[in-house]
């Protein structure tokens, strides 16, 4: 299972942008998506996560209203669209994926990661 990410960049504060990461290989089976981020000197923290259904969704308290996580099935593609972008969102983004496997078990996989940075 591969995940590549995109569609990190710089950005102004306020500004917006969008992430995708595309997943690749198989599994047996999606639990569930998220996206995670990190910035320098700081823990990995989770920005939000989505249900392979994609009926549930849960936000850190820190992006709640301005991010929006979603997924298309069709495309092995999720998304995360960040809009009104703060300097404290600058961080690396990482995709995120816990699959079934034929053990019954759940494994996590995570993309490379894309910049994001935001500027005062």
């Amino acid at each position: 299972v591969q995940l590549v990410e995109s569609g990190g960049g710089l950005v102004q504060a306020g500004g917006s942008l969008k992430l995708s990461c595309a997943i690749s290989g198989s599994t047996f089976g999606i639990n569930a998506m998220g996206w995670y981020r990190q910035a320098p000197g700081k823990q990995r923290e989770l920005v939000a996560t989505i249900t392979s259904g994609g009926d549930i969704t849960n936000y850190a308290d820190s992006v709640k209203g301005r991010f929006t996580i979603s997924r298309d099935n069709a495309k092995n593609t999720v998304y995360l669209q960040m809009n009104s972008l703060k300097p404290d969102d600058t961080a690396v983004y990482y995709c995120n994926l816990a699959a079934r496997t034929a053990a019954r078990t759940v494994k996590t996989y995570w993309g490379q990661g894309t910049q994001v940075t935001v500027s005062s």
